[in-house]
């Protein structure tokens, strides 16, 4: 009898250890790390550093191929498998048709990686006008909406940058990053429509830098308001955003409006409110105007364009002119 107990003991204390030493290897077990990081075009320029959509991201060197792609705002991220540790090596690939390849090798590690790509030159082909570049001017967009006014005023728009310098530990210094790590910087702006004029679909966008690691921490442009303002937090490198509205007097009318978009170097942005309607461009070719209408995926013979569609129906519209164009001013 206290053999068959002895043994049960036996068999309920391995019982324990082995079950011990599962919770132990899974709790030991190592978490995938995640690279982050934002693509955005190479400008001594901040305000031209453009972010890049639609690249190409692949990663070397990580036991197994790994392939994503950047966002409208330049934004990517890459899950290393179990068996990569920070401090290694991996290479970052880079490839879009418009800008020349990079294969960057990175340490893993936690930080933000901010790649800058070099524009490709413009290739000769007959494609692509020979001589000086055709010249883009006089750009506007127009669009008919509905708008709850007495006047058309017209629109407002400004820029802002929210400088900081990245990959800089917070260290409880605030503001810091929303999840603590990082340094962070607070940047804002404010318009205001006049005396007994209001701002309605304010919109705001950020159009140059590391993008993905901004936020917007004060909201006072939703709602309709003389004064609009926004304050953003970036924990990043420096950033630049885009703010603006269009400027009313109170009535229901059908209203056909025209913005001017805002250009920095060879790239177009402009963001259009949720109830536009039929956009187009409307542009001076060699002094030729044109209409080219803005369908959701916008197709011109002069430029590339992303566009991205907000929690609030607004679009942002950022748009690349092609090689063998030019942006002037009369």
């Amino acid at each position: 009898m206290r053999s068959r107990v002895a043994i049960s003991i036996a068999i309920l204390a391995t019982g324990g250890v082995v079950a011990g030493l599962v919770q132990s290897v899974w709790r030991h077990r190592p978490k995938s790390i995640v690279m982050r990081g934002a693509v955005i075009k190479r400008d001594a320029d901040v305000n031209k550093q453009s972010p890049i959509a639609n690249v190409q991201v692949s990663v070397q060197g990580a036991g197994v191929p790994i392939v994503t792609e950047t966002n409208f705002s330049g934004f990517f991220q890459v899950a290393l498998p179990n068996g990569a540790r920070s401090g290694e090596f991996v290479v970052l690939q880079f490839r879009h048709p418009d800008y020349q390849r990079l294969d960057a090798r990175e340490i893993i590690g936690n930080q933000l990686y901010i790649i800058s790509l070099v524009p490709v030159a413009a290739p000769k082909r007959s494609a692509v006008p020979t001589g000086p570049p055709l010249a883009i001017s006089n750009v506007r967009v127009r669009y008919s909406t509905q708008i709850q006014s007495e006047a058309d005023i017209g629109s407002e728009v400004t820029t802002f940058e929210v400088k900081n310098q990245g990959n800089v530990p917070c260290n409880g210094n605030k503001p810091c990053s929303p999840d603590g790590k990082w340094q962070a910087h607070i940047g804002s702006a404010t318009l205001d429509a006049g005396q007994g004029n209001v701002f309605e679909n304010a919109r705001v966008s950020c159009i140059a830098g590391p993008c993905p690691f901004t936020r917007i921490v004060n909201d006072q442009f939703s709602n309709v308001a003389r004064q609009i303002s926004v304050s953003v937090l970036g924990w990043s490198d420096t950033t630049t955003f885009l703010i603006q509205g269009e400027v009313f007097r109170r009535e229901i009318i059908d209203s056909v409006r025209e913005l001017y978009p805002v250009h920095f170097g060879d790239s177009i942005n402009f963001t259009l409110p949720p109830p536009a309607e039929g956009p187009s461009f409307e542009v001076e070719i060699n002094s030729v105007e044109t209409v080219f209408p803005l369908s959701p995926s916008p197709t011109l013979p002069w430029a590339n364009c992303n566009v991205q569609l907000s929690k609030n129906r607004s679009r942002s519209y950022r748009c690349e002119l092609k090689p063998g164009y030019a942006i002037v001013s009369h």
